[in-house]
């Protein structure tokens, strides 16, 4: 079957990105990646301002002036239009492309879009089967609903953050200080699946309510259930883990790192055999006597590790089936066959750009695989073919909205 023809999961879905920077977004990438037809909603450019998504100015510059290695990756599959939505004619247009559509994705203050006339009930009166994902760092509720949020506020007030670091230091950023917003993007984007099977069901859209610290809360697994059951406070635990041993990241002779995790008692027994030692089976088989001891555990480890390169590890690892893997830099990962075996690192062209390495599409789908067709486009990219063709505007009224600052 050519690639054509060949049916996607969500082709005939319609999905109108008013949102900016990643997590909104991030839920539409998700949708296009598998057939949705995503179209991008910016600020026209207006004097000094360039418009368009504040992300198109976030990362590594490219050839094309108003997009960064950021945007082409992370609005992939989307039709970039640009709408002044403070202006009554660029809010009719944006109920005439609502119409139509099936989800809108948004990410304004709490309480803009109903100041604009474009809240939901409006728009559900427009269309009684949309779906708006709505993102804010709090939610559309709740005492703190009016406050600025970002992706490092919401991890922590979440409380990701204050399990981050070694203990006693400084709390450290949480690998990424955009964690929060792609997993808020995820959360989103099942959403959407979710309402979507709904309105299947019954013909109604519903909103979505995205909160930041939400979807960082939700993944601190017993967290709330121990403060609640005996008060206990987690702490930072720096590398490793309290509940198990070892369990954590070690370095090697060579410089480099490698994370081993033994969770069980099983798993350290085969650790021991890989490291010849079956003295320390002896003594610490029992996994309460290998927390009680488990600065002489660590060290020990730590000793082995050091005796020889990360790749000699693994491979001693890798024989006696002890979970364990590399501490991978950018430059790691490029040189992993298990990244190329999977098509994570994907090779996709843009005619202004070139050739852009870009993550693979994640999930995978075994009938309908998802795919990045393209990379984000320039500004405006495709307001003909939206206002012109899916709207039928002509080519004077698209020239007399742009000539006012509408498009």
């Amino acid at each position: 079957m050519s690639e054509t023809t060949t049916p996607t999961a969500l082709g005939g879905i319609r999905v109108i990105d008013i949102a900016t920077f990643i997590a909104g977004p991030y839920a539409g990438s998700i949708l296009g990646e598998f057939g949705a037809d995503v179209i991008k909603v910016e600020q026209p450019p207006k004097g000094d301002n360039p418009g368009g998504d504040p992300w198109r100015r976030y990362g590594t510059p490219t050839a094309r002036e108003d997009s960064t290695l950021a945007w082409l990756s992370e609005a992939r599959n989307k039709k970039s239009v640009t709408l002044n939505l403070r202006e009554a004619e660029g809010q009719e247009l944006l109920k005439r492309l609502v119409k139509d559509a099936d989800v809108l994705i948004e990410n304004f203050r709490t309480g803009t879009l109903e100041r604009w006339g474009l809240g939901p009930e409006v728009l559900h009166e427009i269309n009684p089967g949309l779906i708006i994902f709505r993102v804010t760092g709090y939610g559309q509720t709740g005492p703190y609903k009016d406050r600025p949020g970002f992706a490092r506020i919401g991890h922590a007030v979440g409380g990701l953050t204050y399990l981050s670091g070694t203990p006693g230091s400084i709390p450290v950023t949480p690998g990424s200080t955009s964690l929060g917003d792609y997993m808020t993007g995820m959360y989103g984007a099942i959403g959407i699946l979710t309402a979507l099977r709904y309105r299947d069901q019954t013909g109604e859209g519903q909103v979505i309510d995205g909160a930041l610290y939400e979807s960082i809360f939700r993944v601190l697994d017993e967290l709330a259930p121990a403060y609640a059951a005996v008060g206990k406070v987690r702490e930072p635990e720096g590398t490793g883990t309290l509940n198990a041993v070892p369990h954590g990241h070690f370095p090697c002779g060579d410089g480099t790192f490698i994370s081993i995790a033994c969770t069980t008692s099983k798993m350290f027994q085969r650790l021991t055999e890989a490291m010849e030692r079956p003295d320390l089976w002896d003594a610490y088989g029992d996994q309460a006597a290998r927390l009680k001891n488990r600065d002489t555990v660590i060290e020990e480890v730590t000793k082995w590790c050091m005796s020889m390169t990360r790749d000699a590890v693994m491979e001693k690892c890798i024989a006696a089936d002890v979970p364990a893997g590399p501490i991978n830099s950018i430059a790691d990962i490029f040189q992993d066959p298990q990244f190329k075996a999977r098509d994570q690192l994907l090779k996709v062209s843009d005619p202004e750009v070139g050739e852009v390495v870009v993550p693979g599409v994640v999930p995978k789908l075994s009938k309908t695989p998802g795919k990045v067709r393209t990379l984000g486009q320039g500004i405006g990219a495709s307001n003909a073919d939206v206002y012109g063709g899916l709207l039928g505007l002509s080519e004077d009224e698209m020239a007399d909205l742009k000539a006012k600052g509408i498009i």
